[in-house]
């Protein structure tokens, strides 16, 4: 009997099992080859297993990277790329290549570095996810991870500022979204009628740009006039996620935008308790103010008072 496999990884919402990209990719494999994987969703990192997520834990094996968890498990038997011809498998790690240079440092900035996305839906989706008091700092951190991310690989010449950084990397964008959108056509996946590892890769980078709710939505746009891309998407979470394509579980719940809709109800209610209590102070019976007692003054001229003591 296989050892169990335990998939840590980051929570979903609006129709996705994850909003993390890596852990959609992992997903996605595993339903594709059949892996038997309990997924965990964890939504800190730091108290993944070891590091980033997603990881992997089977026994005492611990894996991260999303590359390194799909070997493992085609090492258990589970390979979504047992058909594929040598030049197939080829092609397979070209796209792979294409997408992590040219697609994921707009992914990245979509999320994480517009300021009107992060500030009103990833920094409070994230934070609302989080416990305190790590939420008001890893938000932030992952914000300038993804930063150095994007320049480590787009910062240097002849490419200075951020605004020309930004530019370029949606207009690679939007030219790898165009050439997997021929290289796909009319097939159902990139290989035929059976979905490989270039399917969960593509799958995972795609489903967060088009499915998210953002109020900059410039790629978004771009991949929603792309129909078979879109359609690519919506048929993997109705066949291997069952979630329809408006999002919405089989029973119907909506999944947009409750974690949101949660933080903003707690911020309101701690709003509303706080002008109670203070309406409750000001209708009380008020006291005249007590008379302060004369400080004796102590052998070196100075007033002993108890904040004087405290003082270091």
């Amino acid at each position: 009997m296989a050892a169990p496999m335990e998939l840590s990884c980051w929570g979903g919402d609006w129709g996705l099992p994850s909003l993390h990209p890596e852990s959609l990719t992992v997903m996605a494999y595993a339903k594709f080859s059949g892996a038997p994987l309990t997924v965990n969703t964890i939504n800190n990192s730091w108290r993944a297993p070891k590091g980033d997520l997603p990881v992997l834990v089977s026994e005492d094996i611990v894996i991260s990277q999303p590359a390194k968890i799909l070997n493992f498990l085609r090492k258990q038997k589970y390979n979504a790329d047992y058909d594929l011809s040598a030049k197939q498998g080829a092609d397979t790690l070209a796209y792979i290549a294409l997408l992590e240079e040219k697609l994921l440092p707009a992914l990245l900035h979509t999320f994480w570095i517009e300021a009107d996305n992060y500030c009103s839906v990833t920094k409070p989706w994230f934070a609302s996810k989080i416990a305190f008091p790590l939420s008001l700092y890893l938000p932030g951190k992952m914000s300038r991870e993804a930063l150095n991310r994007i320049l480590l690989t787009r910062g240097g010449p002849p490419l200075y500022s951020l605004t020309e950084v930004e530019a370029q990397i949606y207009r690679d964008a939007k030219e790898c979204l165009n050439l997997l959108s021929k290289r796909l056509g009319t097939s159902q996946f990139f290989f035929g009628d059976t979905p490989t590892t270039l399917d969960a890769f593509v799958f995972g980078f795609l489903a967060p740009i088009y499915k998210v709710c953002f109020p900059r939505v410039q790629l978004q746009e771009h991949l929603k006039q792309l129909s078979n891309l879109c359609r690519f998407c919506d048929d993997i979470l109705t066949c291997y996620f069952r979630l329809t394509v408006s999002g919405h579980s089989p029973a119907g719940q909506d999944t947009a935008d409750a974690n949101l809709q949660k933080l903003t109800q707690l911020v309101n209610k701690e709003s509303n308790l706080i002008e109670k209590m203070d309406d409750n102070l000001r209708k009380s019976p008020q006291h005249p103010p007590r008379k302060l007692t004369t400080l004796k003054l102590a052998a070196g001229g100075e007033e002993s008072s108890p904040m004087s003591r405290l003082s270091p």
